[in-house]
């Protein structure tokens, strides 16, 4: 997998776990144990996002 693709294929999984954070985040009982977890692991793809893009 090229560079440019994992980088595109992070920025799409990132977006989806935006989504899911906003759509839990909307709920009328939001679970904190699954908001922590996406957002633990959306932070883990920016991260490996910014090393690909410093690699660049």
């Amino acid at each position: 997998m090229s560079l440019q693709s994992r980088f595109e294929s992070l920025k799409m999984r990132h977006a989806s776990l935006e989504a899911r954070i906003a759509d839990e985040d909307q709920r009328p009982m939001p679970d904190s144990e699954t908001l922590v977890k996406l957002k633990i692991e959306k932070l883990h793809v920016k991260e490996e996002m910014e090393r690909l893009r410093t690699t660049n």
